[in-house]
């Protein structure tokens, strides 16, 4: 092993999830001169800088929360000029983002959800459970609480119920109970002393399947600091109402509860609201969603061969039909 310092170490090649997939669904809604695209989860930017290298007209509208992965994909982004505009902000906040730069409509939207490569590998973010670092978790670190001050103040009852619903945690009270104890002793601040509690908490059959026993347990966690259920139950109808006729949408999950309130949005969308019985159905209850997938599109074999996180991944489309009514 080497120990000549390398001031510049090469960067991994960052692989998009499913963007072969998300590019074709989002096709023909960016054909049209002029067309407007949201990444309302920039990241590392391999979604835009595809999305802007595929559509040559295409205008980009690129959000985060991430001042970080904003200052990359800046970089990133750079060769296509003003066809990119980025801000930081949470993709809840898309409506206030489309107002202030003047845009009604748009015509495609993309969503990446859960925590970006760039997140998960940097040591000092405590996302990872594979490696010792502060517990934090937050993808916007210039505000909220972190994980550690979610371990070390919520009630018992609090942390119980952010595991079973974030992480479906079967064992959350084990994991909460020893929490407990091992706070009053000393507070959380590192992954490593967390990780080791839960292995020492679950019964050992547990420990045997599912991967690393403290998974479930740092998805809770992450989910409940930033927020990402109660955002994003804001962020997918307020993203189909941003759409023009003709405009489509593409979301990609990473586990059930978000592929869950994407699919219930979607359904509602595509439904009509007519009450029942009605011999023809007027227009104002005519659905506004034509579903472009049949349920949740699943990555390839090759893909996943490629790139190990996109194993989870679960991708919907919608495209919108119709204006709302009046």
């Amino acid at each position: 092993m080497s120990t000549t310092p390398n001031p510049q170490p090469a960067e991994p090649r960052h692989v998009p999830v499913m963007l072969r997939r998300c590019l074709d669904l989002l096709a023909p809604a960016l054909a049209e001169p002029g067309a407007v695209v949201v990444d309302a989860t920039l990241g590392l930017g391999g979604h835009s800088e595809a999305l802007l290298g595929t559509f040559p007209s295409v205008r980009l509208i690129a959000v985060d929360r991430d001042p970080e992965a904003l200052k990359l994909s800046a970089a990133r982004l750079a060769p296509f000029g003003d066809r990119a505009t980025l801000v930081h902000a949470v993709y809840d906040e898309i409506p206030e983002v489309l107002d202030r730069l003047g845009v009604p409509r748009v015509q495609g939207v993309l969503f990446d959800l859960g925590v970006s490569s760039m997140q998960l590998d940097e040591a000092g973010r405590g996302f990872a459970y594979a490696q010792d670092a502060p517990l934090d978790m937050r993808m916007d670190q210039t505000t909220g609480i972190s994980a550690a001050e979610v371990l070390n103040t919520y009630p018992p009852g609090d942390l119980v119920r952010i595991l079973r619903a974030y992480g479906e945690e079967k064992f959350a009270r084990k994991i909460v109970d020893a929490v407990v104890r091992e706070r009053e002793r000393e507070p959380f601040t590192n992954s490593a002393r967390l990780v080791e509690l839960i292995r020492q908490a679950l019964p050992q059959a547990a420990k045997r399947t599912g991967g690393n026993p403290a998974k479930r347990t740092f998805q809770a966690l992450r989910i409940e600091v930033n927020g990402e259920l109660s955002v994003l139950e804001r962020a997918i109808p307020a993203a189909v109402a941003a759409l023009a006729v003709g405009g489509r949408i593409a979301v990609l999950s990473y586990h059930s509860l978000e592929d869950r309130l994407v699919k219930q949005v979607f359904a509602a969308g595509a439904a009509t609201t007519a009450p029942p019985g009605l011999p023809v159905v007027p227009e104002q209850y005519q659905p506004r969603l034509r579903l472009l997938t049949r349920g949740a599109e699943l990555p390839t074999d090759e893909e996943i061969a490629e790139n190990r996180r996109a194993a989870p991944a679960r991708l919907r489309g919608a495209e919108r039909i119709r204006e709302e009514a009046l």
